[in-house]
């Protein structure tokens, strides 16, 4: 599904190293936008490979967090001091479906690629 990637770039050792793993796996340096309805525009992730994630949205201020991929279909990422872990169910270059486990609760969430050039609608007065 997608190759193993270490908790942050630098474990690799070299760049060279970071930079063959980033083309290699879809999931990283890549601008996810949530295709399921949340009911806000926008959502978005992205995986860098150095190991920050970036999250975004239309109606929210962005959050810069660490992440790992701990397995081929699973990653983790600090959130407000909680550890939030999510299966990775489907990975291509066109899609990224994560179920998060939220205590006892399953969420799933759909992405696609962001298309460029993407600007937030206004906010609705």
């Amino acid at each position: 599904m997608c190759a193993s990637l270490p908790a942050s770039a630098q474990d690799t050792g070299t760049e060279a190293a970071a930079g063959s793993e980033a083309t290699s796996n879809p999931l990283l340096n890549r601008v996810w936008v949530r295709a399921d309805d949340t009911g806000l525009p926008g959502p978005m992730q992205i995986f860098l490979a150095d190991g920050t994630l970036v999250s975004d949205s239309c109606w929210e201020t962005y959050r810069l967090s660490q992440w790992q991929q701990v397995s081929e279909t699973e990653i983790s990422w600090d959130e407000d001091g909680m550890t939030i872990e999510a299966d990775i169910t489907t990975l291509s270059d066109t899609e990224l479906v994560l179920h998060l486990k939220l205590g006892s609760e399953v969420q799933e969430q759909r992405y696609v690629p962001a298309t460029v050039p993407y600007v937030c609608p206004d906010i609705p007065a």
